[in-house]
């Protein structure tokens, strides 16, 4: 058994992309376009496992979005989606400098959540070992719930 992907269903194609990809660093793998089914599928994958995928299909992410929408909620019903970063300080800052409140900072050095433009609790870890406490994130309160 192996572990394919996880699939969110988006309400917004350009903004979520915007948060996945050009916020969080995910590199897209594949599109596939459904005229009849009327929806778009994406997926994702971390840059590190973008690069072994020669090797071994690795874990992605699905963003499914139906083009005649669909409000969607509970999000949080499911968890979470985690990755590991070189720098979770870095991470947080590009991602607070794009529009995304940082719900959960990373006054630890080591753990944060955020949420995507649809309400996915994304916890994004330090790599190795906890960064020193640095502010902003050392003082910063938590906002919302993750």
């Amino acid at each position: 058994m192996r572990y394919l992907h996880t699939m969110v269903r988006v309400s917004d194609l350009d903004v979520s992309l915007r948060f996945w990809r050009d916020l969080l660093g995910l590199i897209e793998t594949r599109r596939t376009e459904s005229e009849a089914g009327r929806f778009t599928l994406v997926y994702l994958a971390a840059p590190v496992d973008q690069d072994r995928a020669r090797a071994e299909k690795s874990p992605e992410l699905e963003l499914t979005w139906n083009w005649d929408g669909e409000v969607y909620s509970g999000g949080r019903n499911f968890g979470h989606l985690a990755y590991e970063v070189d720098d979770i300080y870095a991470a947080c800052q590009r991602l607070m400098d794009g529009g995304v409140l940082i719900n959960r900072p990373p006054r630890d050095g080591y753990m944060a959540f955020v949420r995507s433009p649809d309400g996915i609790s994304v916890e994004l870890l330090q790599a190795g070992e906890r960064l020193a406490p640095a502010e902003p994130w050392a003082s910063m309160p938590n906002t919302g719930s993750w």
